[in-house]
């Protein structure tokens, strides 16, 4: 099947996760699809159609503000297209991290280059950081140095465009990174955001302006600078929580919800890690250890099958026999690590 073809499958749902050798479609709750394509080479696809469009949207604004900025001779429309020219830039990163993410595990990177997605959203969070120092040195400096303002028809136009190219890639971004789970790309959604939040002060500063209010400018872009550091701690956050192999506590109560589906499955301990935009988790179940090797094969076959149901982003689940001996010498549901217990790895 052709790179476009994939594409197209995946863009309209069709495209499969694979689990330790099966392909699984969890778009629905008993649907089961083979062999079509496997799941990083989708998604990863999926974020580098994602970026190569909002390069190219960013782009487009871009040079449609310097046409503008030709005619009028705005600095501040000058200053907002080379901020926006910048944020186009902050797509390299993440390209070059989707690019890595597809090479297969090797006897180095076992678990393959998918944290190259971590290290693209703290390069990002810095471009982000940067864009509000610059945002907040500019708007104080014009506070104390006030400049005329000229050309406010051209002005409110280009603010306009720029808010709309903007808004386009972090509506365009944050969706597709929420659903292939890459943190990275939604850090650059909310990047683009405060971008186009930039472009708006430009037309409310024009309003002020044209209301005889000159300071407008300033005071608004000192309100966005706080605005862009609120964004910046709210992704540093999240890229940081990934990172530390953090996840979100909806995570473990999926884990443990999918085994109260499963007969014979207690869960007593479970771990969890983002690799890229795909969760590895390990997970301990009791279980008697007279239990027939047939019986404990259908119940960690069936949690299996309760775990990709419920979370679509798993990649793989480790799932092990904790023995009764272990779960009395630890009855806290964390500690049962360095006990005797049988390993199944599916």
């Amino acid at each position: 099947m052709s790179d476009l073809g994939r594409r197209t499958l995946d863009w309209f749902g069709f495209g499969s996760h694979g689990h330790a050798g099966h392909d699984h479609d969890h778009h629905g709750p008993h649907s089961h699809t083979h062999g079509i394509i496997d799941a990083t080479i989708a998604t990863t696809d999926r974020g580098i159609w994602a970026i190569k469009w909002s390069f190219v949207i960013l782009a487009v604004t871009a040079a449609m503000q310097m046409a503008v900025v030709v005619v009028s001779g705005s600095v501040a429309l000058l200053a907002d297209t080379i901020h926006n020219i910048g944020d186009a830039t902050t797509a390299i990163p993440l390209w070059v991290a989707f690019m890595l993410a597809r090479r297969k595990p090797s006897s180095t990177f076992t678990y393959g280059l998918g944290r190259v997605e971590d290290l693209a959203g703290i390069v990002i969070v810095l471009i982000i950081l940067f864009s509000a120092i610059v945002a907040g040195y500019q708007a104080i400096e014009r506070l104390i140095h006030p400049q005329a303002v000229t050309h406010l028809g051209w002005l409110t136009a280009a603010g306009i465009v720029g808010f709309l190219g903007n808004e386009a890639v972090a509506v365009f971004r944050i969706r597709i990174g929420r659903e292939i789970n890459s943190a990275a790309l939604v850090a650059d959604g909310y990047h683009a955001r405060t971008d186009g939040l930039t472009s708006l002060a430009v037309i409310i500063g024009a309003i002020g302006v044209w209301l005889r209010f000159p300071l407008a400018d300033p005071i608004i872009g000192l309100l966005i600078t706080v605005a862009i550091f609120a964004i910046v701690w709210q992704s540093a956050r999240s890229v940081l929580t990934r990172m530390l192999d953090g996840v979100e506590p909806g995570v473990m109560a999926e884990i443990h919800h999918a085994g109260e589906h499963v007969p014979g499955a207690h869960i007593v301990d479970a771990k969890a890690r983002w690799i890229g935009h795909k969760l590895h988790a390990d997970i301990a179940i009791a279980a008697d250890e007279t239990l027939p090797l047939a019986e404990a094969n259908k119940i960690t076959t069936a949690l299996e099958n309760e775990l990709f149901e419920h979370m679509p982003a798993l990649a793989t689940a480790n799932i092990r026999f904790s023995s009764e001996h272990d779960v009395h010498e630890h009855p806290h549901p964390h500690d049962h690590n360095h006990g005797e217990h049988h390993d199944h790895q599916h």
